[in-house]
């Protein structure tokens, strides 16, 4: 690619061009042993660029991505918005059913993979949209081979017609069209997690993308020479956006260490002095509870955040404890292109005195929010109501879905079936799921709240709250907890616990000891699935510590 000069960005793919004009002999990606400049990167995803080309990928097609976090991810990125391809992000965890139901709704006309997922793959999508296959490994570019992540370093023989790194190779130094890129168009298709229903597709624009990327950057306070660590799944939004994106857009290191690994992450904070990343709070948990960890690995980290779910005050008062890092809290969707409230680095979030939440954040510079009461009127500072946004980060729809985008984002606003409260400095605090609200007796109890005070005991890990259907009170809340290693508490200890902290109709009813909570597999607890089991049981057999 040859530039006369750097212009005004409109999309990620400009500014990483700009990138490319002014420093491309930087470092832009980094893997284990292995940096790469921003030349060599631009190079790689204009020769992938040119093998989709030949191999019949064109402008608006849907091309899946189906892998772990490694530098072959932003090179699909970065070669598939070159020619005006939409990246279709896929959870490589998925099997069998689960992603023949998103390829036959997104119609991708091509999809790379793992090597050792290539067979498996070709057998689910056969007879769909996908006509070419393509695989890789994360044993590339790298030469580390780390047994704590990878098991094996078996290789696949490569088929010289669908290995990337080949392609790459093959079509290294071919001329590709400039396209034009309008600020609509796709540039993702990011289904939902599907934990409220089945999974939709999220049609994120070019200026979706690009507002989050910028946007939210500056909320966490990105400089160019920040080192960012994609701990943070890229086929989840908050990682392809709030790890790629900030990172591929400014003059920044993109680090990647393939997958969670609680010690390698730790090493990989030491090794590459990492200034920023985002995870969710099952990861700053695993952090917490892996041996060695100390102040030492945290020393070049400017901001850490947290997205997915409300961190506790009490987990965020402890890590700081021991590592000395704040962790600020994040809020977003995959409907609002992930982040667009935030917590600014160096400032503490304040907790609101009723419901005893630490706040997500102010909304970022061009998001307007609103609290809406069930009659759909906004409600007063301080007042709970569902949470409504706007802005240049919601998406236009939903992926072939005109019903849904029509009920969840009237008139471009989007409700989001979160019930917050935002105070007169406009500080947004997360109260819970409408649909997760529990009715004891008339009274409203917010599963969040019952969580945080039990998070206050020093031997809960994790905690969950759900109503159970009661014949006197209509409803009585229960909690599912796991514990911390090394500690023991009875349920009946932690009953009592709460009774100092909660009133008479928000205290858990029974508190069941568990292993551990169910999740998403991106380490969201999903209350639901707790919900048939409080509701058909009254205990279960690992009540018990």
């Amino acid at each position: 690619m040859t530039l006369d000069s750097a212009t005004e960005p409109a999309t990620i793919l400009d500014a990483w061009r700009n990138r490319v004009f002014d420093a491309p002999d930087r470092p832009a990606l980094a893997y284990f042993d292995t940096v790469l400049t921003v030349r060599e990167v631009d190079e790689a995803s204009d020769a992938l660029a040119a093998a989709m080309i030949d191999r019949g990928v064109s402008q608006g097609d849907r091309v899946g991505i189906y892998l772990q976090n490694i530098p072959q991810y932003p090179l699909m990125f970065l070669a598939l918005w070159k020619i005006g391809a939409v990246a279709l992000i896929l959870n490589p965890m998925y099997r069998n059913r689960e992603l023949r139901t998103l390829i036959d709704d997104a119609e991708p006309i091509a999809l790379v993979c793992d090597e050792h997922d290539l067979d498996a793959v070709g057998t689910t999508v056969g007879g769909s949209t996908v006509r070419l296959l393509m695989s890789t490994s994360g044993l590339d570019l790298q030469t580390r081979n780390d047994p704590r992540v990878f098991s094996s370093t078996s290789r696949v023989a490569p088929r010289p017609d669908d290995d990337l790194m080949g392609l790459i190779d093959r079509y290294r130094g071919r001329s590709i069209p400039r396209f034009a890129l309008r600020s609509d168009d796709l540039a993702l298709l990011a289904y939902t997690s599907g934990t409220t229903g089945p999974p939709k597709g999220a049609q994120i624009s070019h200026a979706n993308a690009f507002a989050t990327a910028l946007d939210f950057g500056e909320r966490a306070g990105l400089v160019d020479g920040d080192v960012v660590f994609a701990v943070a799944p890229l086929f989840h939004i908050t990682g392809a956006m709030l790890d790629a994106a900030v990172a591929l857009m400014r003059d920044c290191v993109l680090v990647f260490a393939h997958r969670f690994h609680a010690a390698v992450t730790l090493d990989a904070f030491v090794e590459h002095r990492i200034t920023y990343t985002i995870g969710s709070i099952t990861v700053f948990n695993a952090i917490s509870e892996t041996a060695g960890a100390t102040r030492a690995h945290f020393e070049s980290v400017k901001a850490l955040y947290s997205g997915g779910a409300p961190i506790p005050p009490a987990t965020v008062t402890a890590f700081e404890s021991a590592f000395g890092c704040y962790i600020h809290n994040a809020y977003g969707m995959t409907e609002t292109t992930a982040g667009v409230i935030a917590v600014p680095p160096g400032v503490r979030a304040p907790v609101d005195a009723v419901s005893g939440s630490l706040s997500i954040g102010l909304p970022l510079p061009r998001v307007t929010l609103r609290t809406l009461d069930p009659s759909g009127e906004p409600t007063a500072p301080g007042i709970a109501g569902e949470l409504e946004i706007s802005g240049p980060q919601v998406v236009a729809g939903y992926w072939r879905n005109p019903e849904a985008s029509a009920s969840t984002m009237p008139g471009g606003r989007l409700r989001t079936g979160d019930v917050a409260i935002i105070d007169a400095e406009g500080w947004v605090y997360l109260v819970d799921r409408l649909k997760d609200q529990i009715n004891v007796s008339g009274y409203k109890v917010w599963p969040r709240e019952v969580e945080d005070a039990l998070y206050e005991h020093p031997a809960v890990f994790e905690a969950a709250v759900v109503g159970r259907p009661d014949a006197y009170q209509g409803e009585s809340v229960v909690a599912y907890v796991s514990l911390r290693h090394g500690t023991t508490v009875t349920p009946d200890a932690l009953v009592d616990f709460a009774r100092d902290r909660l009133a008479a109709y928000k205290r858990p009813k029974v508190v069941h000891i568990i292993d551990e909570l169910p999740k998403t597999q991106t380490g969201k607890i999903r209350r639901a699935a707790l919900k048939p089991v409080s509701a058909e049981h009254y205990s279960i057999e690992s009540d018990t510590p």
